[in-house]
């Protein structure tokens, strides 16, 4: 009875892979992790990706929408703060000192980015270059505060990392990456608390 309930699911499985019902590669269960490193463009490492869920899978991009780019106003009188930290589950918060931080609008293309790699936890493939004219930087101070001057009106996601060991709960050091939307108008102060918690 087992073997012949085996070979049923084993065909259904096989005739879904065939037919191109199923996309990706089924998931691999393994040890979370946060620790990707590498530039602040939405590269295969992301700020704000989480540990890839499949062994070799790599989602491919949709094409850089350049028209809806170029819409984008270059200049504002706009600001973004707030403060970047993890909490554990006692409300202890370890924030991110000295760390460098981005704000990309938030587009169809960047949208996918979020869904997919931050959210999803899945590898993506090399990012457009022409993403780099469109983001802006800055970096926390000693107690984890940070601000985004002249930021123009629009909706962004707010990305940065919190460095944590064993205040977190990790034997070694783990870079964590936080990202939250945000929208800013006019010449008004949007506020962010770009938190999280860990297990």
């Amino acid at each position: 009875m087992k073997k012949a309930l085996y070979r049923l699911t084993y065909g259904i499985v096989v005739a879904l892979l065939l037919s191109g019902c199923i996309h990706r590669e089924l998931i691999i269960s393994g040890p979370s992790s946060d620790t990707e490193t590498g530039t602040p463009a939405e590269t295969n490492t992301d700020p704000g990706s989480q540990t890839a869920k499949t062994e070799g899978t790599i989602i491919p991009r949709v094409a850089f929408p350049e028209s809806e780019y170029r819409q984008l106003a270059k200049s504002g009188n706009g600001t973004i703060k707030g403060s970047i930290y993890v909490s554990d589950a006692y409300g202890k918060k370890t924030y991110g000192t000295q760390t460098r931080l981005y704000l990309n609008p938030v587009t169809s293309y960047s949208r996918q980015w979020y869904q997919e790699s931050y959210i999803g936890g899945y590898k993506m493939a090399k990012a457009d270059k022409r993403l780099y004219n469109y983001l802006r930087f800055t970096a926390s101070n000693a107690q984890g505060k940070f601000a985004f001057y002249g930021v123009p009106s629009g909706t962004y996601y707010v990305i940065g990392m919190v460095k944590c060991g064993k205040a977190c709960g990790y034997e070694t050091p783990r870079n964590i990456r936080i990202a939250k939307e945000v929208t800013v108008s006019g010449s008004d102060t949007a506020s962010v608390d770009l938190g999280k918690m860990i297990d």
